[in-house]
């Protein structure tokens, strides 16, 4: 007979899956628009108004969830920092659909929780099982599937999405030094502003004004970009992580489809195998990370001797 608390935490983790496969397609359908206005404008015009229509919707839901108390901060030049490594995983992505297939682009840029594996040990002091770090070696082998360097394929390119992967590596670990008691939705917003603050100071060298045909492509950019982001921050809160992770690897899908759609691009073999390679360690690595974390809680929960 299932329980009341199992039903609960089955519904709360298809709640959690579902927010998490909508947001990764929204994040997927934002891409493809930045990769169409990179095709015209430059990457610091791209990134400006992208942040700029996605501030007032993560504003929103963060007065929304806390009111306007939670936009307040004790600590600015944290955040500020933890914005401008944002700011430079937001450049080099967008640079990087600019340059790569939009599928190959993503494959790479999921590479980032290896990156948190490799530097959970000199940042944050903790120590990776054997298994997390074959884990880490083979998903490194699927990047280098898909990057192939010394082929005749390779181009410095395949290296910008890496500096995306490990930037989001870093804004991610940087949020186990939040305050508890700061909304995870202001972070959110502090994250979007900085981006945008340096964007347009970068404006009066890059500037060009948009034609009206391209207006729907940058409104929408920041409509599903934040709608993205927030969809997938909220599934990770309702469901259990090592079940939900699993769902974000089929942006992977979505890229391939809509690049070979758009911009009839058919991804190599050795593309799709490093993509699975990637999408495979990162989803063991979630769920080890789930394992260890519940083996850690047990001792805990156990009555005293």
């Amino acid at each position: 007979m299932v329980s009341r608390a199992d039903a609960t935490a089955a519904g709360n983790t298809a709640q959690g899956i579902l927010l998490v496969a909508v947001g990764v397609f929204s994040l997927t359908i934002n891409d493809a628009m930045v990769k169409h206005l990179g095709e015209t404008y430059a990457i610091a015009q791209v990134v400006f108004f992208r942040m700029l229509c996605a501030l007032p919707f993560v504003l929103a839901l963060a007065l929304y969830m806390g009111g306007p108390r939670v936009l307040r901060i004790r600590r600015p030049v944290f955040h500020f920092g933890r914005g401008l490594i944002f700011t430079v995983a937001a450049f080099t992505f967008y640079l990087s659909l600019t340059l790569l297939p939009l599928a190959e682009t993503t494959a790479i840029a999921f590479s980032g929780p290896l990156f948190v594996a490799l530097l959970s040990l000199p940042l944050l002091g903790e120590r990776p099982t054997p298994r997390q770090w074959l884990a880490t070696i083979a998903g490194f082998i699927g990047v280098m599937l898909i990057v192939r360097p010394g082929s005749a394929t390779f181009t410095l390119a395949a290296l910008v999405p890496l500096v995306t992967a490990l930037g989001y590596a870093l804004f991610m670990m940087s949020a186990r030094f939040l305050r508890s008691d700061e909304n995870l939705w202001a972070t959110m917003a502090y994250a979007t502003a900085v981006p945008l603050i340096c964007s347009a100071l970068l404006l009066p060298w890059f500037w060009q004004p948009p034609e009206p045909a391209h207006w729907p492509f940058f409104i929408g950019s920041g409509i599903f970009g934040g709608l993205g982001i927030s969809l997938i921050t909220q599934g990770f809160r309702v469901g259990v992580a090592s079940a939900v992770a699993p769902f974000e690897y089929t942006g992977m899908i979505w890229a391939a489809c809509f690049g070979w759609f758009f911009w009839h691009e058919v991804p190599s073999a050795l593309t799709i195998t490093g993509g699975v390679v990637i999408a495979a360690t990162g989803v063991f690595l979630a769920w080890e990370h789930q394992r260890a974390s519940r083996q850690r809680r047990l001792p805990e929960t156990l009555p005293p001797p």
